[in-house]
């Protein structure tokens, strides 16, 4: 080993050669030789976050006095780089890592130190001039930072998964009015039940995403909330009084987001439900995406031997084997990313449940979940739209024809012919194909005129028909 290529750093567990050329450190070096877990070192927004976070510390504590005005500047633009984006290989921590996050922290003090002392002359890995711990960790803990970290990767990240939840509710709602004037056979445990409209689907699609996406905003309404400045379990220790009243505001000046620390630091520090409730959320909405998919992949069955009432943009050859048969792959991605974001929600109740006493080690894991289920969602949902939703197409006829051979007209009878009548009219058109139409008329149930307004499809398809027609 060419030592000229190496420095060498020491901790509290002994010494190690770090690459000369390397912004991180010993502690960095580390957690890497310990944590090869998933492959994937922690977030580019979690490592943004974390940038944005030392700056925020640093203005609070030059302010309060603690920290000179030369570091502070250096350490300050250390954090501009890494939030432009500069410096993210150097973050080399995988992302579940235990220590409940010290490893992230630690890889982003080192960077920050490192950079920071190259900024004012020195060379790297000379924490006189700047120490990752006795000045880029001042006044803080891992125990605040990266919870704080988190929770402001997860709003950069729900950013855009809201605008394309926008841009699916509006799809949606195209499609309702596209196919508003459409009648088909509405369906219960997938038998026929009454006539609706095809639009009438898509527009409970479109309440189910709009309903979805205002239950995933109040969730996100607690992740504003950080407990910055409880330092290691809630009681501020090490943490003055300027820096405790004054670094939550300046965390939401150097963001342009509105952030609140919490009313209780320790409650803040060992409880982490709010993440239960995001994750919740998610789900939630990962079973209104699997459910329309669902409902998207049975309508387009067949073509010829199934429902076959929308088609399904054709986006790629179904099979290796039978020539020309094209497969419903867009709603089948999006359901298998529904399963994945269960099975995150899983982890993330476990891990929720499994802090101790003043905190929960296992945020790491959690945010691998979050950030993982919401990015997932958001992808998702972009394939969904481009390559399914904006391309459906509706086959008119056969929604008219399945409608014009079912009995569902009958329950729009009982009000007038009684239950009894309209199931054995049911049940005779069923067995003799003669219309139930017809058969009313000829038992003399009806007059003709009445019988025209109370089976009128379009009519029956309205909330207000009933009582109409009393």
């Amino acid at each position: 080993m060419d030592n000229l290529a190496f420095r060498e750093e020491a901790d509290s567990i002994g010494n190690l050669l770090v690459p000369v050329e390397a912004y991180y450190g010993i502690q960095s070096l580390r957690a890497k030789q310990n944590f090869n877990i998933t492959g994937k070192t922690i977030h580019k927004e979690l490592i943004i976050a974390l940038a944005k976070l030392k700056k925020s510390c640093a203005l609070t504590n030059n302010a309060s006095g603690r920290m000179s005005s030369e570091i502070t500047d250096a350490i300050v633009k250390a954090c501009d780089e890494i939030i432009e984006g500069k410096w993210q290989n150097e973050f080399i921590v995988d992302a579940i890592q235990g220590g409940a996050g010290t490893s992230a922290n630690m890889n982003a003090n080192e960077v920050i130190a490192n950079r920071a002392i190259e900024l004012l002359g020195g060379k790297k890995g000379d924490y006189k001039i700047v120490h990752p711990n006795d000045h880029v960790n001042m006044s803080q803990s891992t125990n605040d930072i990266y919870p704080s970290a988190g929770k402001l990767a997860l709003v950069s990240l729900l950013k855009p998964l809201y605008k394309e939840l926008d841009r699916l509710y509006q799809s949606l709602m195209n499609k309702a009015k596209e196919f508003d004037g459409i009648l088909k056979m509405g369906r219960t445990q997938l038998q026929d039940a009454v006539p609706m409209r095809l639009g009438q689907s898509f527009h409970a699609f479109a309440t189910a995403i709009k309903r979805d996406t205002l239950n995933l905003g109040r969730a996100e309404e607690d992740i504003h909330n950080l407990n910055m400045g409880a330092s290691a379990i809630g009681s501020a220790i090490t943490v003055d009084g300027y820096y405790l009243d004054n670094i939550v505001s300046t965390i939401s000046e150097v963001c342009g987001e509105k952030y609140e620390q919490v009313d209780d630091l320790f409650d803040g520090t060992s409880n982490i439900e709010v993440y239960v409730k995001l994750s919740g959320a998610l789900k939630t909405l990962a079973v209104t995406l699997s459910k329309m998919c669902n409902d998207l992949r049975l309508m387009s069955s067949g073509p010829k031997t199934g429902l076959n009432e929308i088609n399904l943009p054709a986006r790629q050859n179904g099979s290796s084997i039978m020539p020309g048969k094209v497969n419903p792959v867009i709603p089948e991605v999006v359901s298998q990313v529904a399963y994945k974001v269960f099975g995150n929600d899983v982890t993330v109740n476990f891990s929720a449940e499994a802090g101790q006493l003043e905190l929960n080690a296992f945020e790491p894991v959690i945010f691998y979940s979050l950030f993982e289920s919401i990015e997932c969602l958001k992808n998702a949902i972009i394939t969904l739209i481009d390559n399914c939703i904006d391309g459906i197409t509706a086959n008119p006829n056969r929604c008219n024809d399945l409608l014009e051979h079912s009995v569902g007209m009958a329950t729009a009878l009982t009000p007038f012919i009684g239950y009894i009548e309209a199931a054995k009219l049911a049940k005779e058109a069923l067995k003799t194909g003669v219309p139930l139409r017809q058969l009313v008329l000829e038992r003399g149930l009806m007059d003709k005129e009445k019988l025209e307004e109370v089976m009128s499809p379009f009519e029956v398809t309205e909330p207000h028909h009933f009582k109409k027609n009393i």
